[in-house]
């Protein structure tokens, strides 16, 4: 079998050129996009969140995915990485892009619920993941990357990563599975 993420969503060239440009190194791969992309197409008139936009290569292929009447929110703090995902995609009516702290969004955003959450940052993932699994509509997907280990992780990164998946492991309340693939992907859904 041969591996092609074919095709490749619109805008997807540029920005990739935009974030090399940019020294931005911590994108989500063509696999953990074309995923998101099928598992997008599942949730038709979907409310959608993605923490941590980086750049915007994983907000295309989830935009990719959705249908016309569903939404997507996706959040970052640098400026300077978030303009390049603006410059690309910010014209999506479907897409709103918000510059703020991960913690600042949660915590004021408490009272939201999403169909599909992708934690690609620290916000939703090693931090405030119980209140971030409280927005999570009941059947609805949480999705993370970067479970096997990156060149790009600090000293200690692992042993966190390994909490995560603990505590993961111990909610009652979610169906997991873990997959040794792309860089390393778990996909939860919600059952109560």
């Amino acid at each position: 079998m041969t591996t092609d993420f074919s095709p490749l969503p619109k805008f997807y060239a540029e920005i990739h050129k935009a974030t090399i440009d940019n020294g931005f190194t911590m994108a989500s791969d063509l696999a953990t996009g074309s995923l998101l992309r099928t598992l997008a197409g599942n949730k038709p008139k979907g409310k959608f969140l993605e923490l941590g936009t980086g750049t915007g290569m994983s907000t295309a292929w989830i935009l990719e995915g959705m249908d016309r009447n569903s939404s997507l929110i996706s959040i970052d703090f640098d400026e300077q990485f978030l303009s390049i995902a603006s410059a690309f995609l910010g014209e999506d009516p479907r897409l709103n892009l918000e510059l703020i702290d991960g913690e600042k969004w949660v915590k004021s955003n408490r009272g939201k619920s999403f169909d599909y959450i992708f934690a690609d940052t620290w916000h939703g993932k090693y931090l405030l993941l119980d209140e971030v699994l409280e927005m999570l509509t009941i059947g609805g997907l949480y999705i993370v990357d970067d479970m096997l280990p990156q060149d790009n992780w600090p000293d200690g990164h692992a042993e966190k990563a390994e909490k995560f998946v603990e505590k993961l492991d111990s909610m009652p309340n979610l169906n997991l599975t873990k997959l040794n693939w792309s860089t390393g992907i778990i996909i939860a859904t919600r059952k109560y």
